[in-house]
Parts: C-alpha cells; sequence; structure tokens
C-alpha cells in the first residue's frame, strides 16, 4: 500500500469573516471546517498520525480545537502557499504520497480525494491537480493545456491574457505530489514575483522544466466540492450544500 500524506493549510485569519476566530475552527453545521478536511484527508488513505496542519493566526486555538490527533508545524509569516507547505518540509519527506489541502473547504469528500489518489498512482503522476470545470472562471487559477489535452500550466487571473481568461477549467488549490518530488521543488522554491510571496504553483513549473515527472489533472464531478468559504455568507452557503447532502443520503 502506497503511504498518503495531507498537509491542510489552517494558517489564514480570514479577515472577511468578520470575527476573532481564526476562520479554519469557524463551524458548519456545528463541526469546525477543518475537520471536514481531516476527514476527506482519512476518506482518501491517509491516517491521522500522517496528517499535518499548517498553522499560524491563532495556532493555539486550532491545535484545542482539533486535538493532538494530528501533527502541526507553525508558519510564523504568512508568505504564500508555497511558504506554508514549504515550512511541513521535514513531514512531506520523501516517502510516499503527499496531498496539499486547505482547511477552509469544508465541502470535499473523501470519496473524491481517494479517487484522486487512485488516478495519480494509476497514470504515473509526479503531480496531479484537482481541477473544476465552472460556468463563472472569473478570480480562478486558468488550467491551460495543449491541443492534445495535456496540462501546460497554471496562469493566475490576473496574468492571463484574454484567451487564457476564457478558460473555464480552474485550479481547486487541492493536489497530490510524489512526496519526494514535492520536497525537491520547495527547495528550489524562491519569492522573486511583485508580491514576494512563495506560490506552490511554482513547485509545478519546476517539476516540468526539470523534466522531474508528468504533470496532470483530476476533474471534479461536483463543482461544489471545490468552494472554499471566505465570508459569513459562503460559510451559510457551504451548509446549505452539506444540509442537502445530509438528507440525499
Amino acid at each position: 500500500m502506497t503511504r498518503v500524506k495531507a498537509v491542510i493549510l489552517a494558517a489564514g485569519k480570514g479577515t472577511r469573516m468578520k470575527s476573532e476566530l481564526p476562520k479554519v475552527i469557524h463551524e458548519a453545521l456545528g463541526k469546525p471546517m477543518v475537520e471536514y478536511s481531516i476527514e476527506a484527508a482519512q476518506g482518501a488513505g491517509a491516517e491521522l498520525s500522517d496528517i499535518c496542519l499548517v498553522v499560524g493566526h491563532g495556532a493555539d486555538q486550532v491545535k484545542k480545537t482539533v486535538g493532538d490527533k494530528v501533527t502541526y508545524v507553525i508558519q510564523e509569516e504568512q508568505l504564500g502557499t508555497g511558504h506554508a507547505v514549504k515550512c511541513a518540509s521535514e513531514f512531506i519527506g520523501t516517502d510516499g504520497l503527499t496531498m496539499i489541502l486547505c482547511g477552509d473547504t469544508p465541502l470535499i469528500k473523501g470519496e473524491t480525494l481517494k479517487k484522486l489518489v487512485d488516478t495519480h498512482i494509476e497514470e504515473g503522476n509526479a503531480i496531479t491537480v484537482l481541477t473544476a470545470v465552472v460556468d463563472d472562471p472569473t478570480g480562478y487559477g486558468r488550467i491551460i493545456k495543449d491541443s492534445w489535452g495535456k496540462f501546460v500550466k497554471i496562469v493566475e487571473q490576473k496574468d492571463a491574457t484574454l484567451e487564457e481568461q476564457r478558460v473555464d477549467e480552474i485550479n481547486s488549490g487541492m493536489y497530490i505530489f510524489n512526496s519526494d518530488i514535492l520536497t525537491t521543488a520547495l527547495s528550489q522554491l524562491n519569492n522573486n514575483n511583485k508580491q514576494g510571496e512563495y506560490y506552490l504553483t511554482d513547485t509545478i513549473e519546476i517539476v516540468k522544466s526539470q523534466g522531474l515527472g508528468e504533470v496532470s489533472t483530476m476533474v471534479i464531478n461536483d463543482v461544489d466540492e471545490t468552494k472554499g468559504v471566505n465570508s459569513p455568507e459562503q460559510l451559510r452557503e457551504a451548509e446549505e450544500i452539506l444540509k442537502r447532502r445530509g438528507t440525499e443520503r
């Protein structure tokens, strides 16, 4: 059995939530949002001991809420997604596979992540990006592919040409990497950009440019699963979807 680890990004302050609570411990149907991500990671085959939360803002509150069932690393400064994952380099190591998940996506299902793991292994990829096809891709990173349908790159909205902006396949912000390749790419990340941040998507560029392995995508069936929660309104929307799911079972 291939070992599956999960790094869950849970360091954000969540200013738009208009609350002192760290964003990921806001509750959806009485359960902290981050717990949904932890359960989904378990559903994909990760043991609790192989799940790591990257915490920052309100780290002690998050630890107190979630408890000592998972591993924690601290991101002292918020310097981008790449920096957050870099903080967990020791945890990632070189063994097995590592999923990168978000602590504010309570709608992601374990069965979807399990399918992502299986697809990654079957296709022999170095990186598999979880994507979605949406009606309105505004604000999301676009998945650019060549005429053969092979992955080329992820382009952020602000950097996309008009043609690229018309692409309706978007990056969910969730990925699975071969751990050794992720560790290699993280060691080469830099923050030579306008924001001075380390972007996780730059690891994809590193892997592709150095021919370290195949990068591919898996399109999610249910777009709702990729929805992140950044405001009280989005939290209510997520709760409505979770309630619907409960009645559909």
